[in-house]
């Protein structure tokens, strides 16, 4: 579905992560999205910068910062670490663009997928070296097993990564790969009803201005909903141009943490918790959950931001369940 030379099973989507930073020997920098999951920034910042490689975080949906790293960096980068949209802040990356620049300066791309898919987005296409998934998500689908895919584009590559993988004992148990390839057999059809939901859901919240302030997701036409969106034009029309679709994943802000965290409680039908891309409505607070780890001096995000996950369940139920929670939410005083 990647298109990709090799792709390799995990014991989860950070064992991959892991897997993929090890390519990168002590000496090298790693430039990689200052808006990105959760457990990879703590990855890179509390365990993989002690191991003698810097980490630098950018804002990669600003090539002219991006360029700038490489250039003050130079020789010494060996890894391009993005997301597209970024979690949980749903940012656009051009992917074609930061791959081409990436390989001007010879630094090999990698990307973390998880947000989209492979049937909505293919990035080694695109020009990424190497394309991860956490499969607990989308591709398991169904939030029974723990899996993380890497894929790689060429023979050099995938031996790099067979190697490490062998070596650190990561690879996927034998019944859980059972288990995400039963899954992967509904991915394109669960994908498609998520997405449908996950519009209608960005829709009903955008016109909620008396609770959400700010929206942040790629499937709503900027020109349409008003300032109240943050994806803009230019960032909307270079999402669609490189996938197929939006995702099921948005967040939103409400200007006020304990307005936000009555929003959470009140919700019925959303399982309150920490992933995504499940079959299953989920809902959190980034900031105390999965970003939590993300020292508060060092946060880049909102502490009142909510993200969503929207399921296959039916539409009506889920903007019901919002509907209440928007009102619980609408009561409560601002901080």
């Amino acid at each position: 579905m990647e298109k990709a030379h090799r792709g390799f099973a995990f014991s989860s989507g950070m064992a991959a992560l892991q897997t993929l930073v090890t390519t990168v020997h002590t000496g090298g920098v790693i430039l990689a999205s200052s808006d990105l999951y959760g457990g990879m920034h703590r990855l890179l910042t509390q365990i993989t910068a002690h191991l003698g490689i810097e980490v630098v975080l950018v804002e990669t949906w600003d090539l002219q910062k991006v360029e700038a790293q490489l250039k003050q960096h130079a020789g010494r980068v060996k890894l391009l670490h993005l997301e597209s949209p970024t979690n949980p802040l749903m940012r656009v990356v051009d992917i074609r663009a930061i791959c081409q620049l990436a390989h001007q300066h010879g630094v090999e791309v990698s990307i973390d997928n998880t947000m989209m898919s492979p049937v909505r987005c293919t990035p080694l296409e695109l020009g990424c070296d190497y394309c991860m998934h956490s499969a607990t998500k989308y591709l398991c689908g169904h939030s029974d097993t723990m899996a993380g895919v890497l894929c790689t584009k060429t023979e050099e590559q995938s031996k790099r990564i067979y190697f490490l993988q062998n070596a650190q004992g990561s690879a996927l148990a034998p019944f859980d790969c059972w288990l995400l390839l039963r899954g992967m057999k509904t991915l394109s059809i669960r994908v498609e009803k998520q997405e449908q939901n996950a519009i209608a859901v960005a829709a009903f919240l955008a016109r909620q201005t008396h609770v959400v302030r700010r929206l942040h997701y790629a499937g709503l036409n900027p020109k349409h909903f008003g300032d109240v969106v943050t994806v803009d034009p230019k960032s909307f029309e270079i999402h669609h141009s490189q996938t197929t679709g939006p995702g099921c994943v948005l967040s939103f802000e409400t200007g006020s943490e304990e307005r936000s965290r009555q929003l959470v409680r009140a919700c019925k039908l959303f399982k309150l918790t920490v992933s995504f891309g499940s079959c299953n409505s989920l809902i959190e607070m980034p900031c105390l959950l999965s970003h939590a780890s993300i020292p508060k001096e060092k946060r880049t995000l909102p502490g009142d931001l909510i993200r969503l996950s929207i399921g296959i369940e039916h539409i009506e139920d889920i903007l019901a369940d919002l509907a209440q929670a928007v009102e619980v939410a609408a009561a409560t005083k601002e901080e």
